[in-house]
């Protein structure tokens, strides 16, 4: 099983320098969430610094939020891989239009990713670009029907469509789904929902993992996707020996302290402005025995 406080360890003891291309919406609580794991965030934009930056950066996160700076995330990211930084992908709102489309497209083509991190329909977008609709259109399958692909792909906004949630009834298709992305992609990929799936290349083992950690509240605020895409970058610059390892604790770290903060709110009788705060408070005073106590993260077979 996983260390989950020695992964949590590394990220204090190096306080790696996380660069983060994200969107305007979300770059506070990203930089602070950012801080309160233990590392260091740095947000540079512009593209005639973004190589410069990369290069004493422990990892690098591209957050499609961002779309205005894909050019910026292309000539980081292939910098980052030149010198062996782990790259993180949030592919926010991906299948949403052309733009979109084409610019994940392009990312994929020039740059190579450590782990990438979407919800469920973002995911099955990706993954009817890289592997091929059928694929995607398997895992898409559930307890409403087949819903296929729209002309534009899997529109939902921002956030998962209810078509693409994962349940315990299409729990092993969409795993097997993502195994196939992560395989074909060479990137850990992780899934965020009600139940969270992250799935390693069969080349590194072949691992994954359901995590059930988390609250409705999280949905409640703007960003929860944002934060846990910069805590896996985190996680990722202070335990480079293991992306599935890194996305994994940063993922039951973020779910166990949305479960913190929403009790303190209920408790409290406060609202999802004090729950952001408190979420943020969460993860600076997380340790190892708090995420194993709280982690429910099992390995499938």
């Amino acid at each position: 099983m996983i260390d989950f406080g020695k992964r949590l360890a590394a990220v204090r003891e190096t306080t790696p320098l996380t660069m983060c291309i994200t969107n305007f919406v979300t770059i506070n609580d990203c930089a602070n969430i950012i801080l309160a794991a233990g590392g260091t965030p740095s947000m540079p934009h512009v593209v005639d610094e973004v190589e410069e930056s990369a290069e004493g950066s422990a990892a690098l996160v591209c957050n499609m939020g961002a779309i205005e700076d894909h050019r910026a995330m292309v000539l980081a990211g292939r910098r980052a891989n030149e010198l062996g930084r782990p790259v993180v992908l949030d592919p926010v709102a991906v299948g949403g239009t052309k733009l979109r489309r084409d610019s994940c497209a392009e990312l994929f083509d020039r740059v190579k990713f450590a782990v990438v991190r979407g919800n469920a329909s973002e995911i099955k977008f990706i993954a009817s670009q890289q592997c091929g609709e059928d694929t995607a259109s398997a895992a898409r399958e559930s307890e409403r029907g087949n819903a296929g692909f729209t002309e534009n792909g899997f529109v939902a906004g921002v956030d998962v469509s209810d078509l693409d949630v994962i349940t315990d009834r299409n729990l092993d298709r969409s795993a097997a789904m993502a195994k196939k992305l992560a395989s074909e992609t060479g990137a850990v990929i992780a899934i965020s929902g009600a139940i969270d799936l992250v799935a390693e290349p069969e080349q590194d083992g072949g691992r994954v993992a359901v995590i059930r950690n988390g609250c409705p509240a999280m949905s409640r605020i703007t960003g929860s996707g944002c934060m846990v895409t910069s805590l896996i970058g985190s996680f990722c610059g202070a335990n480079t020996d293991s992306p599935f390892d890194a996305a994994v604790t940063a993922m039951v770290c973020m779910g166990a302290a949305g479960e913190i903060a929403e009790e303190k709110m209920k408790a409290n009788g406060t609202g999802n402005a004090s729950f952001r705060t408190d979420l943020i408070d969460a993860v600076y005073n997380m340790t190892g025995k708090t995420l194993e106590e709280r982690g429910r993260c099992e390995l499938l077979k």
